[in-house]
């Protein structure tokens, strides 16, 4: 992998998972962006799943389709989520979701 994408899919990929949380709720709930931000970045806890694999971590793993929380099934889940009538319902689905396209973006970028 080239020096760069080094560099930068670290900080694509943190930087997904805890700021741009709190930037989406600022432009869907601006009045209480604190608030759903927090939800949505408490998203992240779907990362528990991990614990499920052997081994724990493996920097060369692409994490969506391999653990539980985070293969279509889950995303399915989280879509119908969207549904339920409760702000803090819909704000982890949007967050759940959320973390599954930067997971899919860092997988993107291991093949480069």
């Amino acid at each position: 992998m080239d020096g760069r994408i080094e560099t930068l899919q670290p900080i694509l990929h943190y930087g997904g998972h805890w700021l741009v949380p709190f930037a989406i709720a600022w432009v869907i709930w601006r009045r209480d962006w604190l608030r759903n931000g927090a939800v949505i970045a408490a998203a992240n806890a779907i990362d528990f799943d991990h614990v499920l694999a052997t081994p724990m971590f493996d920097p060369d793993r692409c994490s969506i389709g391999f653990h539980l929380l985070h293969g279509w099934e889950a995303a399915l889940a989280f879509t119908v989520m969207m549904f339920i009538p409760r702000w803090w319902a819909r704000a982890f689905a949007i967050g759940a979701l959320w973390h599954l396209v930067v997971d899919y973006g860092d997988c993107s970028m291991q093949v480069w």
